[in-house]
Formats: structure tokens, C-alpha cells, sequence
């Protein structure tokens, strides 16, 4: 399951491999490494392999017969729902969320879903319900969150491509992790149908090997759904076009170290590899420019945490109503989520609205800036991949569990309150063996020229190892 999902693709349409043999080949692989990796919530092998039957040599769809893998907050007809909290273990969805429904479409298999931290709220996962998701590079690591198990399944070829989506660096930060591609496209490029009409933070989209299939997949997902409360318009090209053009030259290109939390402290292999980065972009004929953002503050902390556990408590609201209940209990969900929805209660739908007005408020500062460039260079991670138990949902004062959290992903959350799209890449590797990522940031809607960019320095970064430990 190292070979591009275009590719396989082709060899079902081809008849050299039938849906069925490529079905089970990561439905056998699966059986043989999650028991060590813990990234399934659910296998369908019965209906994976049903599905696959179905698809014959010459299926005109562009994924007909390729396995992936949907993380387990977006709802699959007829399975199980639970985005990770007890209160939604037995859920079964009736519907297909509208993503879920494009990749069907496409002809993509759907072979299970994946673990995800009790309702994503952490960048690690490790639910109590379903225990922890490990890293396949090393599997006393995290393997990031919120998506994290399906970042662990692409990247020890469970599958050859993983669903996930970003709240505040969900795709970005597993990426970075396990040494793969994660995108968060610009704000409601892709739907929330039917679960939402928009989301000011919350964006779906994939986990790839390459540049390349990260922007088709992009082509595929994106646009209007109807009813949705906001949408963009389509770009001029195909992001596949975009992203395959010559190498851009002549870019105005920014880079920083500094985190957007004043007492997160940066790991020096994470530093360093935004100045390799940025070496390489100079390489490539680009001027680049070190600045300091105006994001330091523990007001721009402090507001994007409140916000961010807002949302967080209308999930659990959601969760409650779904398991019949008017009121959910401390016993229903980790303390660490318990501590957000207690917080929260306390907030009426005018103190919500001006949390997110002064969020995006603070946000037009940034992106004023940021205009005088082409793009954005910063670390992906501020520390290397956390040891399995490092953030404690039950420790003595969850909400310090909550915002130690920051301080190891202090540079995805901002691109989130702004909008604009951001992109982890695994260019290096580093001293510990582990992958090594940069976030190369884009104009506002500006995917096509961010996905160019991000396939030259992909192009241009050192060959480093793709084969995890577990794999």
C-alpha cells in the first residue's frame, strides 16, 4: 500500500488487479499491523469486500477499487459513530457525510474508520474509549491528532490514503508526525453538509504520501454543497493543474521561528529545519525574508482556546442529544472534556459571537501582513513527536493539560482562526530518525500557487527514508 492511489487506480481499471485483490490486500494488512499501531475504530471487511465486487476492469471513476481509510468524527452509512467519546460508542450513522459521499463517488473502498482523541479536542490521540493510536515510526510516539489514526494507517501502509480533517492543525500536525502530507485547504473550500452549514475553523480534506495526490484530492473534494452557509468559488484551474506547473521563480517568500505563545519553547531540529526550508526556497530563486508575526500574546492564546472549547462543547451537546440525554454527565467524557463543557456553560450565544468577532479580528493584523508575500514558512511542530501519555485529560487540572497542549503545536491553530490554507511537508529527517516538517502558509485562497510551491521544495528537499518501523 506504498503506491499512489492514482496508480492502483490505474491497475484495477487496467485489469492487472482486480478491486477485490487490492481490497484484501489492505484489509490483510490491517489484520497484521494494527493490533501493534491501534489506528482502526472499526474494519469493514465484509463490506469493504462487497463494495469491491461491485467494481469491474474499466470503471471510468478515478479511484475506482482504492482503499481508504475516514476518520471517525464524519459519518459512513452504517457504521459506527463515535468521535471518540463514550457517550456516541454505539451510534450507528444512517447517512453519508458530504465527503464521505465524494469519495464514494470517486469509486474510493472504505475499508473502516479511524481513532481520533476524545472529541478531537487534543493533538494526540489517545481516547479512553479506544485506547491510544501509535506512531509506526516509533511506537512509544504519538502519531499526532486529531487525526492521528488515520496518519498512523497511511503511514504503515495500512492504506494509500487516509480521510481526516482540521481544526486546528488535526491534519497538519499527524502529518508532521508520521512524515506525510497534510493540507488544510482555505476556510469552506470543502463542505460541512449535512452536519453543519459552515465552520469558521473546521475543514476535511486528506492525508497523502505526495503533493500531487494532496491537490487531486483537493480537485475532488472541493465546492458547494446545497445549502451550504458559505462556500468559495471555484479557482481558475484544477489544483492537480496547479500544483504540477513549472516550479514558480522570483517569490516573496517570509519565515519564522517565533510561536505564536510567548513561553513555547521551540526544539532546535524544528528551528533549524524552517532555515533548511528556507534555503531550499532560496535555492529555488526565491527572495526570502525573516519577520516576527504580530500573533505573540496570551490574549491570541487565551482567545483562540476559549473559542476552540466552545466549539468543542456543541459536539458534546451533540453527543448527549444523540444518546437520549438532556444533560451529559462528568462520567460521560474525560475530565479534560468535562473541564471544556463546564467552561463553556458559562458562555451565552453573545459572549460566543464576540469571541470569534475579536478572534477574527486579531486575524486581519496577520493577514495584512502576510499580503506583502507570496507565502509563509514555519515549523510544523514545536517539539519532536510526544511520548504516548505526555498530555494527561485526566490529571489533576485538565485545562493545564489543554493548554500545555499548544506548546507542542503552537503554529497550526492561527492559520486556522485566519482562514488561509496552510500545508505541513516532511522534508527532512530528523537526528532522532523521526520525520522532520515544515508549514508553508499561502495567500488567502491561494491553494493553487501554496500546492506549486509545496511540490518544489518537495522536489527540491533530500531523499529521506518513507518506510516506518511498523510497517
Amino acid at each position: 500500500m506504498f503506491r499512489a492511489p492514482g496508480e492502483l487506480a490505474a491497475l484495477v481499471r487496467s485489469g492487472e488487479l482486480t478491486a477485490r485483490e487490492l481490497v484484501g490486500e489492505s484489509l490483510a494488512r490491517i489484520d497484521s499491523l494494527d493490533p501493534r499501531l491501534g489506528a482502526f475504530v472499526e474494519v469493514d471487511h465484509e463490506g469493504a469486500l462487497a463494495a469491491a465486487e461491485q467494481i469491474a476492469p474499466g470503471d471510468p471513476r478515478p479511484f475506482a477499487g482504492v482503499p481508504i481509510a475516514i476518520k471517525n468524527n464524519r459519518a459512513v452509512r452504517g457504521l459506527r459513530l463515535t468521535q471518540g467519546c463514550t457517550l456516541m460508542r454505539d451510534f450507528v450513522a444512517g447517512y453519508d457525510h458530504s465527503v464521505v459521499r465524494r469519495l464514494r463517488e470517486a469509486g474510493f473502498v472504505i475499508v473502516g474508520t479511524t481513532k481520533l482523541p476524545e472529541y478531537g479536542i487534543l493533538p494526540v490521540t489517545e481516547p479512553r474509549l479506544h485506547g491510544p493510536a501509535r506512531n509506526p515510526w516509533d511506537p512509544s510516539r504519538t502519531p499526532g491528532g486529531s487525526s492521528g489514526g488515520s496518519a498512523a494507517a497511511l503511514a504503515a501502509g495500512m492504506v494509500p490514503i487516509a480521510h481526516g480533517n482540521d481544526g486546528g492543525g488535526s491534519l497538519r500536525i499527524p502529518a508532521a508526525c508520521c512524515g506525510l502530507v497534510g493540507l488544510k485547504a482555505q476556510r469552506h473550500r470543502v463542505s460541512t453538509a449535512p452536519d453543519l452549514g459552515s465552520s469558521p475553523l473546521v475543514i476535511d480534506g486528506v492525508l497523502t504520501r505526495t503533493v500531487a495526490d494532496t491537490a487531486t484530492l483537493l480537485d475532488l473534494l472541493a465546492g458547494y454543497e446545497p445549502g451550504d452557509g458559505a462556500w468559495i468559488a471555484a479557482p481558475a484551474e484544477p489544483f492537480a493543474v496547479s500544483a504540477a506547473r513549472e516550479p514558480p521563480r522570483g517569490l516573496r517568500i517570509a519565515f519564522t521561528k517565533l510561536p505564536p505563545i510567548p513561553d513555547a519553547a521551540v526544539d532546535a531540529q524544528c528551528a533549524a529545519a524552517v532555515d533548511r526550508a528556507a534555503a531550499l526556497a532560496a535555492g529555488l530563486g526565491h527572495e526570502l525574508e525573516e519577520i516576527s508575526p504580530p500573533w505573540q500574546g496570551e490574549d491570541l492564546a487565551d482567545l483562540f482556546g476559549a473559542y476552540f472549547g466552545a466549539a468543542v462543547a456543541l459536539g458534546i451537546r451533540f453527543s448527549a442529544i444523540n444518546a437520549g440525554r438532556a444533560e451529559p454527565t462528568a462520567e460521560d467524557m474525560e475530565p479534560m472534556s468535562w473541564a471544556l463543557w463546564e467552561r463553556s456553560r458559562g458562555l451565552d450565544a453573545v459572549g460566543f459571537q464576540l469571541l470569534q468577532t475579536q478572534l477574527q479580528s486579531r486575524m486581519r493584523a496577520l493577514v495584512a501582513l502576510l499580503e506583502q508575500y507570496d507565502a509563509l514558512i514555519t515549523p510544523a511542530l514545536a517539539q519532536r513527536p510526544l511520548e504516548l501519555g505526555s498530555l494527561d485529560t485526566a490529571a489533576a487540572v485538565p485545562l493545564e493539560t489543554f493548554a500545555r497542549s499548544g506548546h507542542f503545536t503552537p503554529f497550526t491553530p492561527v492559520f486556522n482562526a485566519s482562514g488561509q490554507p496552510a500545508i505541513s511537508l516532511p522534508l527532512f529527517e530528523g537526528e532522532d530518525g523521526l520525520p522532520l516538517a515544515v508549514q508553508v502558509v499561502g495567500r488567502p485562497a491561494g491553494e493553487g500557487a501554496l500546492l506549486a510551491l509545496a511540490a518544489a521544495l518537495e522536489q527540491a528537499a533530500p531523499p529521506i527514508p518513507r518506510r516506518p518501523l511498523v510497517s
